[in-house]
């Protein structure tokens, strides 16, 4: 592999090259004698390389940048097909900006305008639309690989993906055999991720670590053995608002998840007023918040049972938790047997390591993944887990997914170009952060503070109509970016979130146009 001119590492693989020639040829023989084709066609298919993402491709898109915002067709689109959803989506829906078809990071909206994918179509896309490496997951389709499976089958591609997903999360090699093999074998670590579950959504990846957590006080079903805190309350840890509110969490939207972020509050108390559980926020990077959490409630009838938290809070603003905090935070759970639940659905993806739990070198009890590494091909979330909490009865954690093999597949692609373009995407990260930073330093009057990291760099801003006022400039230039109006007790913060495959002329577009909003927002 070598850099271009782009600073991204050229990628090419073949379904071989990720599956291994043992298993497409068996693919290949099993497709010939179910089509009665000729089994060299399909083997064939197997050894064509892919070029992730093509030099021209990136040259074209960086080539339509000025087109952006521009009406680049015409549709008679607008106002057709009301559709029929809920009032709440129905009035928040902008279906100008709807895709008619996307490429790299642009779409073209319902309206005919070009359009730039600023916060990565809401985390699903980290490569952009359509990228190509994708093309492979086309090319197991025509060998008639299925994604319509069944969890007790779990087939050839979701058993590797698990393999790789455990050997990344816990910084081995590709080479270390020997090492992947004695980890999986691993069984009593409460602070160590060699198990994965397969769900369709990020919620149901939490929920389920919320499950496991709660099968240590309570039996899931009569017959279980009893739970080593049978008897005792058990004690959620989240992380919560500045003023100590609950809403700045968020893990999902089962009614469990929910409630941790301070939802369905009469059924909050009623559980609390029972002895079923308690919820308890800390404040962001808040020592003292959690020391005292412990002090007072790890002992007696109480137990703390979990903490949850993600790395970047991105429904608060994108606040960076901070290294300093969470490693004295994990450091008080691991000398208390508490589970510790690393919510990474969305920064997955962006860190050089692919887990930014790693950056920060966490070794948590659970991790919740999703909508980056599947790049938006299916929902397809996982929670990695300790063999410790691996005690729920078949159907405790599980659900019945029906697709695995092609969104496996979506996985290791993903992951292939990801792990090879770390240090491309981290410097060009960066370059986003500093541009940002250097904004701040020159509007001081209107952003107040700088947070989130690399490609999820967020802005605060003064009050809450200039961020508005700013959002809407961009909007209105094409840029997806929002201020976060929709959450309860949030800062006033502008959220971005570029795609990995953004290039540095991607970039420099993106923050030229802010400067421009801003000036524009200052003379207003």
């Amino acid at each position: 592999m070598k850099k271009d001119s782009a600073c991204f590492v050229r990628v090419e693989r073949s379904l071989s090259d990720l599956l291994g020639p043992a298993y497409t040829g068996a693919s290949g023989a099993a497709h010939a004698f179910l089509t009665g084709e000729d089994v060299s066609a399909g083997t064939a298919a197997t050894v064509e390389k892919v070029d992730f993402y093509p030099e021209a491709l990136r040259g074209r898109l960086s080539g339509m940048l000025d087109k952006v915002g521009t009406q680049v067709i015409e549709t008679t689109l607008r106002n057709t097909a009301a559709g029929a959803t809920a009032e709440k989506f129905r009035t928040a829906t902008k279906t100008g900006s709807a895709p008619l078809s996307a490429l790299g990071y642009y779409r073209v909206g319902e309206d005919g305008r070009l359009y730039l994918m600023t916060k990565s179509e809401h985390y699903h896309a980290p490569l952009g639309h359509a990228f190509p490496g994708y093309t492979l997951i086309e090319k197991a389709r025509a060998l008639g690989i299925p994604n319509a499976t069944h969890n007790n089958t779990r087939g050839f591609i979701t058993r590797r993906l698990e393999e790789e997903l455990v050997r990344t999360a816990n910084g081995l090699g590709r080479e270390d055999a020997a090492g992947l093999s004695d980890l999986l074998a691993r069984k009593d670590d409460l602070y160590l991720v060699n198990r994965v579950l397969n769900l369709e959504t990020g919620s149901l990846a939490v929920e389920a670590a919320l499950k496991m957590i709660l099968a240590r006080f309570h039996r899931m079903q009569p017959d279980m053995q009893p739970p080593p805190y049978e008897g005792r309350i058990p004690v959620i840890l989240v992380m919560g608002n500045d003023d100590g509110g609950l809403q700045a969490n968020y893990h999902g939207t089962t009614v469990l998840t929910q409630m941790l972020r301070g939802m369905w509050p009469g059924l909050h108390a009623a559980m609390e007023e029972v002895g079923m559980w308690k919820v308890v926020p800390i404040r962001p990077n808040s020592k003292e918040d959690i020391d005292a959490a412990f002090a007072a409630y790890d002992s007696g009838a109480y137990k703390i049972a979990g903490f949850f938290h993600e790395i970047v809070m991105m429904n608060y603003g994108g606040r960076l938790l901070t290294p300093e905090f969470l490693t004295h935070a994990h450091q008080l759970c691991q000398a208390s047997d508490v589970v510790t639940v690393v919510d990474e659905i969305q920064s997955c993806m962006w860190a050089p390591q692919l887990f930014m739990f790693r950056e920060y070198g966490l070794t948590p009890s659970c991790v919740a993944i999703g909508k980056g590494f599947p790049g938006g091909e299916y929902p397809a979330s996982r929670i990695l887990f300790s063999p410790a909490l691996d005690v729920m009865p078949q159907f405790g954690a599980l659900v019945t997914n029906g697709q695995e093999e092609l969104a496996a597949l979506a996985y290791l692609v993903t992951m292939e170009w990801a792990q090879a373009n770390a240090a491309s995407t981290a410097a060009l990260g960066q370059r986003f952060e500093t541009a940002l930073r250097a904004v701040a330093a020159d509007f001081p009057d209107v952003i107040t503070a700088v947070d989130g990291w690399r490609h999820m760099t967020t802005m605060r801003f003064a009050d809450l109509n200039r961020a508005t006022a700013f959002t809407r400039a961009l909007n209105a230039r094409g840029l997806d970016i929002s201020a976060q109006t929709y959450k309860a007790d949030c800062p006033p913060v502008v959220l971005t979130k570029l795609p990995l495959t953004a290039d540095a002329a991607m970039i420099d577009f993106v923050v030229h146009a802010m400067r421009e909003g801003l000036e524009k927002n200052k003379c207003e």
